[in-house]
């Protein structure tokens, strides 16, 4: 087992990799009682189409959301919600563009917990009646979240964003795509891609890390390392797809959604580095204690606002949603916002202050701390030990570069306003 020093956060992260190339990260806690565990594969909606054992592989849209329900329905009956819920666990699952994950948290029965998430993942068990029956549960789902005005919202953002990129798609796919699903697709996907060299488990809280270990290898050491599909690689375009829409939705306050596109092929600078300056920047132009909020929050100009950075190949989009009830005069803001950008050194430094604070913050929070390495497995293939010493190395100089080489014009707007 290898020991990696979390830097400056006074916490240890413990990994292992078994013979067969699945990844163990466990950070124990001394001072909680909880635990929380996670085993995913990196499996999620992004991935429309491979090539494996010389056989070429399309799967209707939503096929590894879809899998993940149907992970609940095991051979032998025994339903995992009811198990979990009787040891006083909670469990779930969920899939995201690139990943999906099942999970478990609780104060106890830790290690029976464990082994029943590993062999119900393990065990996938689907027919033509259980698939049948699950499509209707889904297109229910479909439809339900159809009518939220913010999914809806983001949704024609990313369809406006992306010309090619599956990140145009809802996760959950089509109710006609779902409909065309068979167990031997998702006999397919789960053979593909749920195996052990393209899946990790993070644990983290109160727990034995030597003890898990070896649960984990009685589970699953059994399991080869078999060859990884050949993905089809999807190329997206430079500039957004469409500039401006509006649209109508049952709503009582006006939203708008802007999407800034960064191509990032030609930019010299390592992927977490860049993530971490990108989100300098717009923590700066657009976060809770920039001068923009403060000066909207004084004209009544906001209403609530979101924000968030998403990674594909050589592209990194920055969304920004909002309600006001004026939204052009909002628009305005913001474009001018992107257009006259200045950056001074004493407030870059500030945000590093308060980053830096915020991570040894999170660090003491089981929940926090198992989302930030969650995300940096999966973003950039592993944990991040040495984060908060890039983030004190960050420099405004750099920042500065990086904005020269943004085309902040290249931006597509929703808008919604409401149905008369």
């Amino acid at each position: 087992m290898k020991a990696i020093n979390l830097s400056g956060l006074d916490k240890v992260c413990y990994s292992e990799q078994l013979k067969n190339g699945l990844e163990v990260f466990m950070i124990p806690y001394d001072n909680k009682k909880n635990y929380f565990i996670s085993f995913a594969t990196r499996f999620g909606s992004d991935i429309l189409e491979w090539t494996k054992n010389h056989k070429s592989f399309k799967p209707p849209l939503g096929v590894a959301h879809f899998l993940e329900h149907k992970m609940f329905e095991q051979e032998d009956g025994i339903d995992p919600f009811t198990f979990f819920s009787e040891s006083g666990t909670d469990a779930n699952a969920s899939t995201s563009f690139d990943n999906t994950q099942y999970i478990c948290s609780g104060t106890k029965n830790f290690n029976e917990n464990l082994k029943f998430l590993l062999r119900f993942v393990n065990n996938p068990y689907y027919t033509e009646q259980n698939v049948e029956k699950e499509k209707g549960i889904i297109a229910e789902e479909i439809k339900m979240y159809e009518d939220i005005p913010d999914f809806k919202l983001e949704m024609h953002l990313r369809e406006n964003i992306y010309k090619n990129s599956p990140r145009r798609l809802d996760i959950a796919g089509t109710v006609s795509e779902i409909k065309k699903i068979t167990k031997d697709d998702l006999y397919s996907c789960y053979e593909s891609f749920y195996i052990p060299n393209n899946m990790f488990i993070l644990i983290v809280g109160n727990f034995d890390p030597d003890m898990a270990v070896s649960i984990i290898k009685n589970e699953l050491d059994y399991k080869e390392r078999k060859e990884l599909p050949k993905v089809k690689e999807i190329k997206e375009i430079k500039t957004v797809n469409v500039k401006e829409e509006t649209i109508k939705a049952n709503i009582e306050t006006p939203k708008i959604a802007i999407g800034l596109k960064v191509p990032t092929k030609d930019i010299d600078i390592e992927d977490l580095e860049l993530d971490l300056y990108l989100n300098m920047l717009t923590t700066i132009l657009f976060g809770s204690s920039s001068e923009f909020r403060e000066n909207a929050r004084t004209d009544k100009l906001l209403n609530s606002i979101y924000l968030e950075w998403e990674s594909i190949p050589d592209t990194k989009v920055f969304y920004l949603m909002a309600s006001t009830q004026k939204p052009d005069l909002l628009i305005d803001k913001i474009k001018e916002e992107l257009k006259n950008i200045n950056i001074s050194e004493s407030t870059f430094n500030r945000i590093k202050k308060v980053w830096i604070a915020n991570e040894v913050k999170m660090i003491d929070s089981i929940d926090a701390t198992v989302s930030n390495v969650f995300d940096d497995i999966i973003r950039y293939g592993t944990i991040v030990p040495k984060k908060l010493d890039i983030i004190r190395k960050m420099k405004v100089s750099i920042l500065e570069d990086l904005i020269k080489n943004i085309n902040f014009d290249n931006l597509s707007i929703v808008k919604m306003l409401k149905k008369k």
